[in-house]
C-alpha cells in the first residue's frame, strides 16, 4: 500500500514502517471501486487497510460518502478515533453513530453533513428510516467484523439500510475468520466480491501462549483476584453469558479488585471511562461478553481470560486475537474442569494448550506442592513393620488401637453375643455363686 501524501506524516508519526499484508493487498481493489472480502488476523491493521484507500476518494462537502458498520459500540468509537486524524488532514469529517449515545445530539451532528459515518447498524437504520441520515450520495459501505455483524438480525438490517442507498454501491467485508455467510453474499447482496485472504502469510501477531486452569467455579473468581494482584498483569475476561459476568462482578467488588464491566446496558460515557482506565493501567480486569469485546484494540494487552470455554472455535480465535497484537507477546488463559479441557482441545486443535496453575507470583506451569497427588496409605502390616513410627487407627465403634514401633496392639475386646447380653442384663447386680 502506497500511503497517499497527506497521510505520510501521520503514518510515520504512528511508528508504521511498512504496510501489513492486508493493507498491501486491498488498497488497489478498494481504490478501483471493487467489491472485496478481506480476511486477516486480528491486530493486522484492517482499519487502516480499508480506511486510507477509501478516504482518498472522498470529496469534502458532498455529504455521507462512506459508511463503516461495526458490531459493537466500542469498535465503532475505536474505528472513528483511528481514522479521524487522517480525515482531518484532508478536511473530511468522521462521525460515530452508536445506540447508547444521545440521539438528539447525533441528529445535530448529521446536520453538519459529515462525509464518513462509523456506526452500529440499529441506530443508523433508525435515523435513515426517519430521513435524518441521508444516503443518496453514499459510495461505499464497509461491514467490519462481517462474520459477526451479518448474523440475525444484522443481515436483515444491513439489507434494509441499503434500501436507502444508491443502487450502484461498493461493498467491502472484513473479518478475522471465514464463515458461511461470506460465501452467500451473491444471494443476499447480488455481488461477486473478490476474496483477499492473507491469514496464511500474515505474521504480524506476536508469540501467544495458551494455558488451561483446571478447577471448579468456586476457584475461578479467586484465581482472577490472585492474577489481578500480580504486578504488571492485566486481562480482558470473556464470559459466555451476561448473568455469569454479573455474578463474578458482584464477588470481585467485595474483594476490592480494580475491574470494570463492558455491559451493553451501560451508558456510552461509562464504557468509555472503563476503556480509558484500562488503557492507563488503573483497571486490572475488563469483563466482557463476545459482542462487547469484539474488535477492541488493546495493543499491549498482556492476557485474555476465558472464564468459560467459548462455544465455538471462531469465538476462541477472536478472543485470543485481542492479545499478542502488532508483534507483542500475549497469553490466553481458559478456565474449567477436566471435561472442559477435553472439549477445548477438540475445539481448537491448532493451539498447543498447556496445563497451568496460579502460584504465589502469578501464572506458572509448575504444579504447586499443594496439588501433588496424595500419598497412598500404607497397609496395617506395613505400619507395624515400620520402626520409629507411631500411628492410630479407629475402628469397631470408636475403639482406638495404637500402633507403636514394632508392636502390634491386641484386638479390642469383642462384644458378647446377643443371647449373652440379655442374660447379663438379667443377672446384673446378683451375687455370683
Amino acid at each position: 500500500m502506497t500511503v497517499a501524501t497527506p497521510f505520510q506524516s501521520l503514518w510515520a508519526k504512528a511508528g508504521f514502517k511498512a504496510e501489513t499484508p492486508i493493507q498491501a493487498a486491498v488498497a488497489a481493489p478498494l481504490r478501483n471501486d471493487q467489491d472485496v472480502i478481506g480476511l486477516a488476523p486480528t491486530g493486522s491493521g484492517k482499519t487502516l487497510a480499508f480506511g486510507l484507500p477509501l478516504l482518498e476518494k472522498v470529496t469534502p462537502g458532498d455529504g455521507i460518502q462512506i459508511i463503516i458498520l461495526s458490531p459493537s459500540q466500542e469498535l465503532a468509537m475505536q474505528t472513528r478515533d483511528v481514522l479521524q486524524p487522517y480525515a482531518q488532514a484532508i478536511n473530511v469529517h468522521v462521525t460515530a453513530i452508536t445506540g447508547s449515545a444521545n440521539v438528539a445530539r447525533q441528529k445535530e451532528q448529521l446536520k453538519k453533513h459529515p462525509e464518513v459515518i462509523v456506526a452500529t447498524i440499529g441506530r443508523l437504520l433508525e435515523l435513515a428510516d426517519d430521513g435524518v441520515a441521508k444516503l443518496h450520495n453514499l459510495e461505499t459501505m464497509v461491514i467490519d467484523e462481517a462474520d459477526e455483524l451479518l448474523r440475525d438480525p444484522g443481515l436483515g438490517q444491513v439489507r434494509d439500510l441499503l434500501e436507502h442507498a444508491p443502487g450502484e454501491l461498493q461493498l467491502a467485508f472484513f473479518s478475522a475468520t471465514d464463515g458461511p455467510i461470506l460465501h452467500e453474499l451473491h444471494k443476499w447482496f447480488g455481488i461477486e466480491p473478490e476474496v483477499i485472504d492473507v491469514r496464511a502469510i500474515d505474521h504480524t501477531q506476536g508469540a501467544v501462549q495458551h494455558y488451561f486452569l483446571r478447577g471448579g467455579r468456586e476457584h475461578q473468581v479467586a484465581w482472577l483476584g490472585r492474577l489481578a494482584h500480580t504486578e504488571g498483569f492485566q486481562a480482558l475476561v470473556f464470559f459466555n453469558k451476561n448473568a455469569s459476568m454479573e455474578r463474578t462482578a458482584s464477588i470481585l467488588r467485595h474483594q476490592h479488585i480494580k475491574f470494570a464491566v463492558l455491559s451493553r446496558n451501560a451508558r456510552a460515557q461509562e464504557r468509555k471511562q472503563a476503556m480509558v482506565g484500562f488503557r492507563k493501567g488503573k483497571i486490572k480486569l475488563l469483563l466482557a461478553t463476545d459482542l462487547a469485546g469484539r474488535g477492541l484494540d488493546l495493543i499491549r494487552l498482556p492476557a485474555v481470560i476465558n472464564f468459560e470455554v467459548p462455544r465455538t472455535a471462531t469465538a476462541y480465535i477472536h478472543r485470543a486475537g485481542r492479545t499478542g497484537r502488532m508483534g507483542n507477546p500475549g497469553t490466553v488463559i481458559t478456565m474449567g474442569d477436566d471435561h472442559d479441557f477435553r472439549d477445548l482441545k477438540k475445539l481448537v486443535p491448532q493451539y498447543n494448550v498447556q496445563r497451568a496453575y496460579v502460584g504465589n507470583h502469578g501464572l506458572t506451569t509448575e504444579r504447586p506442592v499443594s496439588e501433588t497427588p496424595p500419598v497412598r496409605k500404607a497397609s496395617a502390616a506395613a505400619k507395624t513393620a515400620t520402626t520409629g513410627v507411631a500411628a492410630t487407627n479407629t475402628r469397631n465403634h470408636g475403639e482406638r488401637r495404637t500402633l507403636t514401633a514394632g508392636v502390634t496392639a491386641s484386638e479390642p475386646k469383642r462384644r458378647p453375643h446377643k443371647k449373652n447380653r440379655a442374660r447379663n442384663r438379667k443377672n446384673k447386680g446378683k451375687p455370683k455363686k
